[in-house]
């Protein structure tokens, strides 16, 4: 039985992996706090990721999954790790700056982005100091994640508008592209990755498609039983005090990851799937006062 290392391991992306890999059959291993709900069926390292200490001592691990927010906490785990055979860092697409030709590519210049901020320079240097430590390491770059188990307040925000009976307040006319991939496909990238190992270290993830914001709503409104109506906010405000995500568009080129795994999860199939999680688990999202801004603004 393959032993598995996910970082994380209570929250969206970091607990989604480690119930993929239960489904699998393996020995799965999540490392935290414990200050929250643990999956069942994983084992338990209890630590801080910046006080390991010798909590991975004498374990060996076929697969490690990082989902490192820096360099230093790189550093730490590898550090700790007395032994392991793959090791796969969930990156982002926010280490393209705003201003670069897109669709960027994973050979695209790194900087800092605008919109993102600390979060991908973070995501840079950790991305660097695996790869300076590790160089055999793979690195994944993800669009916007979606799906089962999604704490941030994306999809579900136009679901609670959408059963509200609300309109739905879009930036402009909506036509701003957004990049998505499922998380279930993150996975299967990963294992696509790890059976054919191939030469390239780092792949840009998403569906090779974008949507606009306008159609994306009106997907989540159908989803939900409803018809989405519109207003479109010509005012100069910050869109993200009404909408949940930034002023910004952008497309990463994913023909290599293509190459891996022929076929993504259809959006309405995926959307359907975050709604029918989150009908049930409405508490365990973090929901931000869009509603209470566009209350007291239009």
């Amino acid at each position: 039985m393959k032993k598995v290392l996910v970082t994380g391991g209570t929250v969206f992306v970091s607990r989604y992996l480690a119930e993929y890999y239960i489904a699998k059959g393996y020995e799965v291993y999540v490392m935290n706090r414990n200050h929250r709900e643990q999956s069942e069926g994983v084992r338990l390292v209890k630590a801080d990721r910046y006080n390991i200490g010798n909590a991975l001592g004498g374990m060996h691990f076929d697969l490690v999954i990082d989902t490192a927010y820096t360099g230093q906490e790189v550093r730490l785990l590898l550090d700790a790790l007395d032994s392991y055979t793959d090791y796969v860092l969930i990156s982002s697409s926010a280490v393209y700056p705003e201003y670069g030709q897109q669709p960027f590519r994973e050979d695209s210049v790194l900087a800092r982005n605008r919109f993102w901020g600390n979060y991908g320079t973070e995501k840079i240097e950790a991305e660097k100091v695996l790869l300076e430590r590790n160089p055999d390491a793979y690195i994944l770059r993800p669009a916007y994640l979606y799906g089962p188990m999604n704490d941030i307040y994306r999809e579900a925000f136009v679901f609670d508008c959408a059963l509200a009976g609300r309109k739905f307040y879009l930036p402009r006319d909506g036509k701003m592209k957004l990049q998505f991939f499922h998380v279930q496909d993150l996975c299967r990238l990963m294992d696509a990755v790890l059976n054919s190992r191939p030469a390239r270290h780092i792949f840009n993830a998403g569906n090779k498609d974008t949507i606009s914001v306008r159609d994306w709503a009106e997907l989540c409104y159908k989803i939900a039983g409803k018809q989405a109506e519109f207003v479109e906010v010509f005012e100069e405000t910050d869109q993200r005090n009404y909408f949940c995500f930034d002023n910004y568009e952008y497309c990463m080129d994913v023909s290599e990851q293509d190459k891996l795994l022929a076929d993504t999860k259809r959006m309405d199939e995926g959307l359907r799937e975050s709604f029918e999680w989150y009908q049930k688990n409405e508490s365990q999202v973090e929901k931000m006062p869009y509603l209470d801004f566009i209350d007291r603004s239009f």
